[in-house]
């Protein structure tokens, strides 16, 4: 029999709840984050902040094809991916290449107009709390 094929066991099974959990957690954060980003973002005219929102968005997808992979894996070891997940990392990969895109077309308009970025009380609040909440993820076991 394959290995591949054996069932989880107790302790795999712990690892793959903790991983549901933590990736559940993260499209979670990651909307919030999101939605929070692009709205000081677009208020305050930061191209940097409002990327890091829509990057946000784009971390969030991920994280639901994670967080479905892992209930796959979960419930049938051994399987291989299926159509949600192949399109769900699809989705997230085009969206990067977008999101820099998109990024590089502001900054090529911004350096043409002479515009000088601008640091934002909402992007340094935002981005210490992003730096605050990853850094106990890191950690998490």
């Amino acid at each position: 029999m394959d290995s591949a094929f054996t069932p989880l066991s107790l302790s795999d099974k712990k690892l793959y709840t903790t991983a549901y959990y933590l990736a559940v957690f993260t499209i979670l954060y990651n909307l919030a984050e999101g939605i929070i980003s692009t709205y000081f973002g677009y208020s305050d005219e930061t191209l940097a902040l409002f990327g890091f929102g829509v990057d946000s968005f784009i971390e969030m997808i991920s994280g639901i094809g994670v967080a479905h992979m892992i209930i796959g894996i979960k419930n049938n070891p051994g399987t291989t991916r299926d159509r949600f997940e192949i399109t769900a990392l699809k989705i997230t990969g085009f969206s990067f290449y977008a999101l820099t895109a998109g990024l590089l077309a502001g900054a090529a308009i911004n350096i043409y107009l002479g515009n000088k970025p601008e640091t934002t009380f909402w992007g340094v609040v935002i981005s210490a709390v992003s730096i605050a909440v990853m850094t106990v993820l890191i950690y998490e076991r």
